[in-house]
């Protein structure tokens, strides 16, 4: 019988995704006030130690876990050109993608949330807005000069009301997640978009 070795950045990587699976499991039971090095590496089986080694501080923690907790929350868009279709796909598959929200994407809305009140949590959290602002903002744009979108769309206050729509429905999902019908939503939403957007 053979084995391979895991390498060593193999353990590290494990390692990495073990305690920010911890991190966010905390701050979503017990809000990010709760999360120290020591609790986190305790829930993740680890040494203070590790945790210290992996991320330095708690600040460069919550700043690795509030980008590991975006990653990949809408999957797809990366070979899509700039532009209305793309633009739609992301708002359908974001408020898809909250009909089956995980422990990431919770703990991420969470922390978002908590960032309008945490000094610590307030630059992380602008720069994760602006980014996503970027993006839609690349969209309209881009809409706009294909000739999709109309002309007097102002990229920068659609992408302004896209955030603020999504990651609110995000936040009503969590504290009441009954009143939120994410399918029927998604539908609803994105044809707003369209039909907001759409040139003649």
């Amino acid at each position: 019988m053979v084995t391979t070795r895991r390498t060593q950045q193999e353990r590290r990587d494990r390692a990495e995704a073990a305690l920010l699976n911890a991190a966010a499991e905390l701050v979503v039971q017990h809000g990010v006030r709760s999360l120290t090095l020591a609790r986190v590496g305790e829930r993740a089986g680890y040494s203070r130690g590790i945790v210290t080694h992996h991320f330095g501080s708690k600040q460069a923690l919550i700043e690795r876990l509030a980008r590991a907790t975006q990653t990949g929350f809408v999957p797809g868009l990366e070979d899509l050109p700039p532009g209305l279709d793309r633009l739609l796909r992301l708002i359908n598959g974001y408020l898809g993608a909250l009909g089956d929200i995980g422990l990431m994407h919770r703990a991420f809305l969470l922390l978002w949330a908590e960032a309008a009140t945490a000094s610590e949590l307030a630059p992380i959290f602008r720069e994760r807005d602006e980014a996503f602002r970027r993006d839609l903002r690349s969209d309209v744009a881009a809409g706009i000069a294909d000739g999709d979108v109309r002309p007097d769309a102002e990229p920068d206050g659609v992408a302004v009301a896209i955030v603020g729509q999504l990651r609110g429905v995000g936040m009503q999902l969590l504290l009441d997640p009954h009143t939120v019908d994410t399918a029927r939503l998604s539908h609803t939403v994105t044809d707003q978009w369209r039909r907001a957007l759409r040139a003649s």
